[in-house]
This record gives structure tokens, C-alpha cells and sequence, in this order.
């Protein structure tokens, strides 16, 4: 599928992997619906689109991938504002590192593990299945497609650390849902693919002070530094030109297979 003259959505678009993700999209034409729970930011990064790359690249839309509401108002926003979306990056996600018997003797709280899983699985399906039931209603391009979506998984889904068990958990369902959703929307003419990044030089990871994330660098093999978030929506972007691309999951970590700690 060509990203040229197609609609987008980009969800946790307003920082980080999907806030690269938005912006590569709409440098490539595509036109960018940004959806975020901090609308103050989705503003600001569909604003920044907007002044890069014309007026109308890109719409802020709030959003709760958790609720279904939410995520129907937004796709709505988006359709009346883009016209239907062929493309779904779906990149929001939580993490969290809580040790099954935590320093004091008591359990972890379960509330903490739902939490994730919460946003980072079903929000993730919630979307998809809202997105896919449109996209199958749309008529098939020249390219014999109908839609893409892409997943972010992790590679904690394959060797998650210590405390990880909510994210890995999270982030392994993802990948497991990657192929039978790719068999399930073929019939639709839309392809699935998942990509499961490293350690990124995310807001998030620059919060930590640099001799940890110097130390973190370190530790992949090759680029010995962090990926840059430009890298996986490169990847993300590629996903959705190249036709062939179905039901795998793709890592992105410059070699890198995580210690227990």
C-alpha cells in the first residue's frame, strides 16, 4: 500500500515511537489523525505536522484506547476530518516493574497488573477491532489491499527482566495475537504486523540519568547505543508499503537479548 494520499491513525502519537511514527507518516503523505490521552500534547504535535508539513497533515484527537466510546468518537473525528483510515499504528502503551513478593513480604497488587494489560492488550485490541470493522466496509485499493495495522510489542515479550511480568505478559499477547489476527482479516484484504523494539531513546528512557542509559547502550551489540525512535517508524512505515509483510513480528534491538536484571 502506498502511505501517499492515505488516512492514518497513530495511537499514543504525542510523544515518543508514535510521536516519530505521526511525523514520518505525514512526510510521506499521509494524512496523520494523532490520538493521545494527554490532549495537550496531541495538540502540540499536530500542530508541529501541520507547520512541517502543510495544513490539514495532521488532527489532534483525545483519546481513551481503554474505552470503547473514546475510541469510537475519535475514528469518527478522524473519518470526518481525513476521510476512512487504511493505516492503524498502534504504539500506546504503560509500563510497569513490580516484583511478585515485593521488598516488605506482601504480594504484588493485582490492580497494578491489570493496569497494563488493561492498556497495553485490550486497549490495543479495542482499537484494532474498531479500526478493521471499518476498514473491511471500504473498497479494496489497486493494490488488492484494504488496510494495515501495525502492533508494538517489545522484546520483554520474549525475555522479559525481572518485575517485568505485567509488561511482558502485555507485550507477548501482542505477538501472539499477531498471526491469527492477519488470518482472521485476510478475508478483509487487511495485513497485521507487529514490531517488537529494543532499548529507544524515548522521553521516558532520558529520564534516567545518562550513566544508566550510557550503561544500557552499552549492552547492544551492535549499534552499541540506543535506536532512535526515527528508526522504528521507518520500520513501521515500511511495514505498510511492503505487500508481502503478514502476521510477523519483527525486532528491532540491534541484536539485543535482555539479562534477567
Amino acid at each position: 500500500m502506498q502511505i501517499q494520499g492515505q488516512a492514518a491513525l497513530v495511537t499514543g502519537g504525542a510523544s515518543g515511537l508514535g510521536e516519530a511514527t505521526a511525523r514520518t507518516l505525514a512526510r510521506l503523505g499521509a494524512r496523520v489523525a494523532v490520538l493521545d490521552r494527554n490532549a495537550a500534547q496531541a495538540d502540540a504535535v499536530a500542530a508541529a505536522i501541520n507547520a512541517d508539513c502543510g495544513a490539514g497533515s495532521a488532527l489532534a484527537c483525545a483519546c481513551d484506547i481503554t474505552d470503547a466510546a473514546s475510541v469510537s468518537a475519535a475514528l469518527a473525528q478522524a473519518a470526518a476530518a481525513h476521510g476512512p483510515a487504511r493505516i492503524l499504528m498502534n504504539v500506546a502503551g504503560v509500563g510497569s516493574a513490580k516484583r511478585v513478593v515485593q521488598r516488605d513480604g506482601s504480594a504484588a497488587p493485582l490492580e497494578d497488573f491489570v493496569r497494563v494489560v488493561q492498556i497495553n492488550l485490550i486497549g490495543a485490541y479495542n482499537v484494532s477491532r474498531l479500526f478493521a470493522a471499518a476498514c473491511a466496509r471500504l473498497p479494496l485499493l489497486e493494490c488488492g489491499e484494504r488496510g494495515v495495522m501495525v502492533f508494538t510489542a517489545s522484546v520483554a515479550a520474549f525475555d522479559g527482566q525481572v518485575g517485568q511480568q505485567a509488561y511482558s505478559a502485555s507485550k507477548a499477547g501482542l505477538a501472539g495475537m499477531t498471526l491469527p489476527m492477519a488470518r482472521d482479516l485476510a478475508q478483509h484484504a487487511i495485513r497485521v504486523c507487529t514490531v517488537a523494539p529494543g532499548l529507544f531513546a524515548t522521553p521516558l528512557m532520558q529520564e534516567l540519568p545518562e550513566a544508566v542509559q550510557q550503561s544500557l547502550a552499552a549492552s547492544i551489540p551492535f549499534p552499541p547505543r540506543l535506536g532512535k525512535p526515527e528508526e522504528f517508524a521507518e520500520l513501521a512505515c515500511h511495514i505498510v508499503t511492503n505487500g508481502h509483510l503478514n502476521g510477523e513480528v519483527i525486532r528491532l534491538d540491534g541484536a539485543l537479548r535482555m539479562a534477567p536484571r
